[in-house]
């Protein structure tokens, strides 16, 4: 036993100072697999577009797991009862539920391990890190499946107010500068409130939602998918996918070994083994930049200007549109830059892409944000507001893009 004090505090720019609740959390942090969230950016590519977005998935665990401190406080103190174990659940939760993330976060899932999204990740980390800890974890992954039968504690975790959300939107405008995305998480957490065993919002607390739904569209548009993320993170993708290729035709790749392991392995959720999993958490960002650094010289035309254009932010043009690009447009810049640069049609559409993105700040599908009304009784967010813009948030917005590289004219 490590005679280590394990209740330290983190100064946060956020917060001020977290404090760690007990020394399971604070063995957790240390491990291994959670430290290697401060190699994992959590806004991706997005420092390309705002320079102060270079914070990691290991601040935002944090500072998730205190907003739940502070939340797991306020209902408690309105005689909700919560028992040490439940508390000790929520908060392993909260600081786990990104830990399946890979390198870049966002920018890169479905990339490294194709068709497995971070949070069946996460599980399998928490499974294993559960055998590690001798079973100390299983309530927390029976909240986080949501197979605990106190329904309020998954949506404290994931939902359209949980504390994930709280956390990010307030880290991200913060480190990003974006000041629209801004939000008064004292406030909501003040307001929470949980009644018929699912969380709601106290009536009097309508407005910092309101501001809150503004705020994460405000983001998603101002930030997530900024043009030149976008743009970035598509490019990036077009890399590895060309890498891959090259790989699997016999050429020589120069990466690390856990990224070459997961270039050369299909690797699903059913076959996804405990070597797998080992190999998963020695994977960040720095392999991949370090792989651009290297690829950026490869002999190959694609592979070195894709990795060029993402080291040297040197990046493609990015349209955007309300209504789909034709098709023919597509074809003659792609026929255009082949016959330019004496490649294939084929290679040619690793520069040449058009795709489509999608914002809903609230989803009437999903599970609702409730409020409590004075009389006790319940309603949805959107019928109790009386601001018609919630509505039109409650709607997808979906525009289109086209990227080709710059030395092409202008559509």
């Amino acid at each position: 036993m490590s005679n280590t004090n394990k209740l330290k505090i983190f100064n946060d720019p956020i917060y001020g100072f977290i404090t760690i609740p007990n020394t399971l959390i604070y063995d957790l942090i240390q491990h291994p697999y959670f430290q290697r969230l401060r190699r994992i950016t959590q806004m991706g590519l997005s420092y390309l577009v705002y320079p102060g977005a270079n914070h990691t998935r290991f601040h935002h665990a944090i500072g998730a797991m205190h907003i739940m401190q502070k939340a797991v406080e306020v209902l408690r103190s309105k005689d909700v009862s919560i028992s040490k174990e439940e508390e000790n659940a929520l908060y392993i939760a909260i600081l786990l539920h990104d830990i399946g993330h890979g390198p870049f976060s966002h920018a890169m899932e479905h990339s490294i391990v194709e068709g497995v999204n971070h949070e069946e990740i996460s599980l399998l980390f928490m499974n294993k890190l559960n055998e590690e800890f001798g079973g100390q974890l299983s309530l927390a992954i029976q909240v986080f499946k949501g197979e605990y039968h106190r329904k309020f504690m998954l949506q404290l975790i994931s939902s359209q107010l949980d504390m994930d959300r709280m956390d990010y939107l307030k880290r991200d405008s913060f480190y990003s500068g974006v000041a629209e995305g801004n939000i008064n998480s004292d406030r909501l957490i003040q307001m929470l409130n949980v009644m018929d065993d699912v969380l709601v919002m106290e009536e009097k607390g309508i407005y910092s939602i309101e501001k809150f739904l503004m705020a994460r569209r405000l983001m998603y548009w101002q930030a997530y998918l900024h043009k030149t993320s976008l743009v970035a993170e598509l490019t990036l993708t077009k890399a590895l996918q060309r890498a891959k290729e090259l790989l699997h035709e016999g050429v020589e790749i120069e990466c690390s070994r856990p990224l070459k392991y997961f270039m050369e392995h299909k690797v699903s959720l059913e076959n996804f083994s405990i070597s797998d999993l080992d190999v998963f958490a020695q994977l960040d960002d720095f392999d991949i930049v370090s792989a651009l650094k290297n690829w950026q010289h490869h002999g190959d035309f694609i592979l070195s200007s894709l990795s060029k254009m993402i080291i040297n932010r040197d990046l493609s043009k990015i349209k955007l549109n309300n209504e789909k690009f034709p098709k023919e447009v597509l074809t003659e810049m792609t026929i255009r830059f082949a016959t330019a640069n004496n490649i294939t049609v084929a290679e040619a559409k690793y520069f040449i892409f058009k795709g489509k993105i999608k914002n809903q700040a609230y989803s009437k599908d999903a599970e609702p944000i409730r409020i409590l009304k004075k009389d006790k009784s319940i309603e949805d967010v959107v019928e109790a507001s009386d601001q018609l813009n919630l509505k039109a948030l409650s709607k997808p917005v979906t525009k289109y893009f086209i990227c080709y590289p710059k030395q092409l004219q202008e559509i």
